[in-house]
């Protein structure tokens, strides 16, 4: 998950790679992308003072301040920075005794990532379906599951709910729900920094978060993530394990196998500046949401994904298309879109559908399957232009006028 090789200011677009966002294609200069990174002078201010100070290793003041600073905007006591977010999903299983024997419920709809952290510790994910309204975990589907699970008399070693598109999971439900069964919640708000639910911020919800920096998120650092939570001894061992778990003596002393997950200290002043932007960004993004309602809200049988929040960070946009009601397939706008040299991507593909985790346990409805089929995300990037925010509205108007 890297950053694009480029961003200028003069407006070119860079190249992202493929992970939540990127495009795997070369670059070109005229092609409108997801989200790709938005950066400028201030970055550049950041990232040289580090350079300059000397301090390119994974520890420095940099990574120590970038802690304290999205620890403070969350909202939680403490933070730990790691090289992605993939790698805080896999600490804080860790952390919490996650391992061989034990299920974790996965939502189904979700980046690869999630599910895969929970591979490496040796536990099994089992799969739940989502709200088809949000794409977020559905809840009541979770509630049985875990019954069903605590009847059998399996090992539950944490629930671990994503912040779809940056919209909030029902926290309010689901956390009761996991102190009943006595559960442990990891959230996974890698898509999610700087959207809120109920007023409390994304990151700050269970007993430990992971969001993530990649190129193509609200605050890219190139590739990066942080743990985040009130718990300051899970995140000491979080910290301890990211650091190959050394012992604190002048000799390399490791009596727990650990891992090479440290973030550069060039990468965290990176972030640093982007955060400083992180309300500019959210608010740009919030307005393309905003503009595409409008765009779509004559259009009979097509939605956004998820109820307009003052919450949500609105990372991607999402349309949903009933082809039944629209007469034509989202599929079928995104090639369109294609053809004008616009990157649009389908909804994840559920998880229970990924040959990786052929015969993987799911309790489904069929609403992520629908998801996948019907939806279709917009370029949404904070550094979108108003000359490239009026291509894609025209190519999509085009597209509407040949329909039927």
């Amino acid at each position: 998950m890297d950053l694009a090789d480029r961003a200028t200011r003069s407006g070119a677009q860079p190249t992202p790679r493929q992970d939540r966002g990127g495009d795997p294609r070369p670059a070109s200069p005229e092609r409108i992308y997801l989200s790709p990174p938005d950066v400028g002078e201030l970055e550049e201010t950041y990232v040289l003072r580090a350079l300059r100070s000397g301090w390119v290793a994974p520890v420095g003041a940099e990574i120590d301040a970038f802690e304290r600073e999205v620890a403070h905007r969350v909202g939680t006591a403490y933070a730990v920075a790691v090289n992605s977010g993939t790698s805080a999903l896999h600490l804080a299983l860790l952390a919490l005794g996650v391992g061989a024997g034990q299920a974790v419920v996965v939502p189904t709809l979700t980046f690869a990532a999630t599910a895969n952290a929970v591979v490496y510790t040796g536990a099994e994910p089992i799969f739940v379906d989502c709200e088809p309204g949000t794409g977020n975990v559905d809840v009541s589907l979770l509630a049985e599951l875990l019954r069903d699970l605590r009847a059998a008399d399996r090992r539950i070693g944490a629930v671990l709910p994503v912040d779809m598109f940056g919209s909030c999971a029902d926290y309010d439900t689901l956390l009761p729900l996991c102190a009943e069964f006595g559960v442990p919640v990891v959230e996974d708000a890698a898509e999610a920094l700087g959207s809120t639910y109920r007023g409390r911020g994304a990151g700050s919800f269970g007993r430990v978060a992971a969001v993530s920096f990649s190129g193509n998120k609200i605050v890219g650092t190139s590739t990066g993530g942080m743990l985040l939570s009130d718990d300051e001894g899970l995140l000491a061992r979080c910290r301890h394990l990211a650091n190959q778990a050394r012992e604190p003596v002048p000799h390399y002393e490791h009596v727990d196998v650990g891992y090479n997950y440290r973030p550069s200290n060039v990468l965290a002043a990176l972030g640093r500046a982007q955060l400083r932007r992180l309300d500019q960004m959210l608010a740009r993004r919030r307005e393309l949401r905003a503009r595409y309602a409008k765009l779509f809200a004559p259009v009979p049988g097509v939605a956004l994904l998820a109820e307009p929040d003052a919450g949500s960070n609105c990372w991607l946009t999402v349309i949903v298309v009933d082809e039944t009601i629209a007469g034509w397939r989202a599929e079928q706008l995104g090639e369109h879109l294609a053809a004008c040299d616009i990157e649009t991507r389908r909804v994840w593909k559920p998880m229970h559908l990924q040959r990786a985790y052929a015969g993987a346990r799911a309790v489904l409805t069929g609403a992520a399957d629908r998801l996948f089929a019907d939806g279709l995300a917009l370029p949404s990037g904070s550094a979108m232009t108003e000359p490239q925010f009026a291509r894609v509205t025209e190519a999509i108007s085009d597209f509407l006028r040949e329909r039927p």
